[in-house]
């Protein structure tokens, strides 16, 4: 297979020297029959999937080996976080279909590990936690055989809403940290890192196998990364995934630092040693990649 640099930014946005990938920030093509198979079934069954949206660097592998990454209520996200490719706005209605199709569309992937994510809905009432239930429920109903994390949004403390998103028989629950706790205005002006460590501690309090993300090279340190660590430990937190941050356009975060490979591996020995069950640390690590490990 050949190899291509991720299309971050255009050649003519072409930045300094300086902010350059480097080698080790490199990908497979998305080829092969299995990859598309799983892109028309994505295309026939109008789905969203944090693949696409998010440009994932894993998609061609994740997709080859007919696996996803389902993105429920819609496209559009009611948070503005400033590292994120996907839309901002005032969401339309959301499509009481949709829980139906993802799980008949699982159902014809064969999944046997399926990830849901969704944008965040701030203006529903209920955060969106019933689409959520009903699009896990159904997938178990239509797919017993088949095992589900979801990936859930900030529910600003509507706890009522959070034990409704993840009491319908999913295995793991993720909300991703995205940040150390210093820089949480600058990269999630909406969210607030004390509540996102409180939402993982009650997830963890309602018996879930609990997990989140960080990006790195924001600009944090070292010390702050084995903070986070702590924190999370702390809160209950089982399964931790590291990555570094990529700059989907010009108007979103720039790259403060590519970190070393090397460097994602200290970390992952510090972060094992901490106590998490597991730790993926990588340059072109996400949230849901070797996700079936995770249970």
């Amino acid at each position: 297979m050949s190899l291509i640099e991720l299309p971050i930014i255009s050649a003519e946005e072409t930045q300094p020297a300086r902010s350059r990938k480097p080698e080790w920030l490199r990908v497979k093509l998305p080829i092969g029959e299995d990859y598309k198979r799983v892109r028309q079934l994505v295309d026939e069954y109008k789905l969203h999937t944090i693949c696409q949206s998010g440009n994932c660097p894993n998609m061609g592998e994740c997709w080859g080996a007919g696996t996803a990454t389902f993105m429920i209520l819609g496209n559009v996200c009611t948070r503005s976080c400033s590292f994120c490719a996907v839309k901002t706005g005032r969401p339309n209605e959301y499509d009481t279909d949709e829980p139906a199709r993802v799980a008949e569309a699982i159902k014809l992937m064969r999944v046997k590990h399926a990830v849901i994510t969704s944008v965040n809905r701030d203006e529903l009432k209920d955060r969106g936690a019933e689409i959520w239930y009903q699009t896990v429920f159904m997938v178990k109903q239509m797919s017993p055989q088949t095992t589900i994390e979801t990936l859930i949004p900030d529910v600003k403390s509507n706890w009522e809403a959070l034990e409704r998103m993840i009491s319908a028989g999913q295995e793991v629950v993720s909300h991703n940290m995205e940040t150390v706790g210093r820089l949480y205005r600058l990269v999630r002006p909406q969210a607030k890192y004390e509540r996102s460590l409180e939402q993982i501690k009650r997830t963890k309090a309602y018996g879930k196998r609990t997990k989140t993300g960080i990006m790195l090279g924001l600009g944090e340190t070292k010390e702050e990364v084995l903070k986070a660590m702590d924190d999370l430990v702390a809160n209950g937190c089982d399964v931790l995934t590291l990555g570094q941050y990529l700059q989907p356009t010009k108007m979103h975060l720039e790259v403060a630092e590519f970190i070393h490979p090397d460097t994602f591996a200290m970390y992952k020995e510090e972060g094992l040693a901490r106590g998490f069950d597991f730790v993926e640390s990588g340059p072109l690590v996400r949230s849901s990649y070797h996700a079936e490990r995770h249970l």
